[in-house]
């Protein structure tokens, strides 16, 4: 397995890591990993942006050709209806 070596680190940086180390339960390097995992492996704006995107493309082929009501009719019938 790889190694990291990180260096030059704001003093307190070092010292949050030690308490959030400390705060779950791990060593200081555990907490490393699993920030460093959990940032990484979280996918990244773009990446949560292209599959809303191609989730939307494909509600939009299924629903082509199929008629679509406005926004607003729906809503002033919601409001007829409730009176």
């Amino acid at each position: 397995m790889a190694s990291l070596h990180v260096r030059n680190l704001d003093p307190t940086l070092v010292e949050k890591l030690k308490s959030r180390a400390a705060h779950n339960g791990r060593s200081v390097e555990a907490e490393h990993r699993a920030i460093l995992k959990e940032v990484l492996q979280t996918p990244s704006v773009a990446e949560r942006r292209e599959a809303f995107l191609a989730l939307a493309e494909r509600a939009r082929a299924l629903s082509a050709g199929r008629p679509q009501t406005p926004s607003e009719v729906l809503q002033r019938e919601s409001r007829d209806e409730a009176r």
